[in-house]
């Protein structure tokens, strides 16, 4: 009986035994370790798509310029559609396809010929900010080259306030809620809808109504255009944003009612709208 005893009891001390060691692994059979990323493997693209605007330094004496407008991702691939203000060459309504690829921290962006003129922007993306170079083939920049900064702008949607000047000098002052579309139109520009309201006996209320760049409102890089649907005309404005960023500056024009009038106006829209 206790040799019965003994025999199974040492069968259960092996059975532990093999257990504890692998369940009986093969002798010399190492263990696998966790698996991790390959060494030196490439960090993932960054999200670029939205609403970017590229500032050039030429390096061969021509003035600066600026490009502005959206750009899509699909994967690695880029495409986007800008326009050029600034140029002695490209007229700054002329919409300039681009395609090109993200990979890593790099991108590449090359346009479509614009009168036999081709761009190639290429640079390293850090929180949301493009830095690198330009090159320029054909056309009538045919071999300027330089440096390129490029910012990816954020979303439009905020309160909008402002005073207007008239011909005149009076004044009278705007404010209301702004916001910009989701998605660009096809001309890389944003619609811009929202309501306004003026302390001016004319018309006291408005609607902004969304557009392009040929009609209505929109944000296109620095610049913002609004139409303001009222009561008694259509008010509108064209403006850039200031070198320190905090106000909006430009002119407008009152037509289709009583008050006609233009003049100046500054405008405001609050944080967090921020180039």
């Amino acid at each position: 009986m206790n040799d019965k005893l003994f025999g199974s009891s040492h069968l259960f001390l092996v059975l532990v035994l093999l257990c504890g060691c692998g369940g009986g692994r093969p002798s010399g059979t190492p263990l696998t370790p966790p698996s991790t990323p390959p060494s030196g493997s490439p960090p993932p693209s960054p999200n670029i798509a939205g609403h970017w605007q590229f500032t050039t330094t030429s390096l061969m004496g021509m003035p600066p310029a600026t490009l502005a407008g959206s750009l899509a991702q699909s994967g690695k691939s880029v495409s986007g559609a800008v326009h050029v203000d600034g140029s002695n060459c490209v007229d700054w309504l002329t919409t300039i396809d681009l395609t090109g690829s993200v990979t890593g921290s790099s991108m590449s962006l090359t346009s479509a010929s614009v009168g036999g003129q081709i761009t190639t922007l290429t640079g390293s993306i850090t929180n949301a900010a493009l830095t690198g170079t330009y090159n320029i083939k054909g056309g009538c920049a045919d071999g300027d080259h330089g440096n390129v900064i490029g910012t990816k702008l954020p979303y439009l949607a905020n309160q909008l306030s402002g005073t207007f000047t008239t011909s005149g000098q009076q004044t009278f002052d705007i404010a209301g809620n702004i916001a910009q579309n989701g998605d660009p139109s096809p001309d890389g520009s944003y619609g811009v809808s929202g309501t306004a309201t003026f302390n001016v006996p004319c018309f006291n209320s408005g609607t902004i109504t969304p557009g392009t760049l040929s009609q209505g409102s929109f944000v296109l890089g620095s610049r913002l255009a609004l139409e303001i649907e009222t009561g008694n005309g259509i008010v509108t404005f064209g403006g850039t944003v200031n070198q320190d960023r905090t106000e909006i500056i430009g002119n407008y024009a009152v037509s289709g009612g009583t008050c006609d009038d233009s003049g100046t106006a500054v405008l405001h829209v609050s944080s967090p709208w921020d180039y």
